[in-house]
């Protein structure tokens, strides 16, 4: 009887441990999400940073979306439809971005080819 006990206790507490570590890892994702997504009220601030009442919600929505059963990029895709591109910190690479993505590139090839010009071929 006393074996069964420690047994039925051993199961509860991992039970109540699993349960903890399901929800830290949901509030990791939450965070990992709010840390990538704009501030619509505050200026430059993502919603992890910002207090406003509006990041407030939009942090519960994550949340309440990840119990829904939602991946990571179905919570961008949802945020992009309904306030668009602009409020996600790092864009996909697209055809709307591609020059976002193509200019530092660019800039960097025309700096360096400059520089070779200036120093190697005076």
């Amino acid at each position: 009887m006393k074996l069964f006990k420690i047994f039925l206790i051993s199961i509860f507490f991992y039970f109540i441990n699993s349960f903890e570590i399901k929800a830290q890892q949901e509030n990791i994702l939450v965070d990992k999400i709010s840390k990538n997504l704009r501030c619509l009220i505050c200026q430059g601030q993502s919603v992890y940073d910002s207090q406003s009442d509006f990041a407030i919600s939009m942090k519960t929505l994550i949340k309440n979306k990840i119990k829904e059963g939602k991946g990571e990029k179905e919570i961008y895709e949802f945020f992009k439809t309904k306030y668009g591109e602009w409020i996600v910190y790092d864009p996909e690479l697209s055809k709307k971005t591609f020059l976002l993505w193509a200019f530092p590139l660019i800039l960097f090839v025309f700096g360096g080819l400059l520089i070779v010009r200036k120093v190697f071929l005076k």
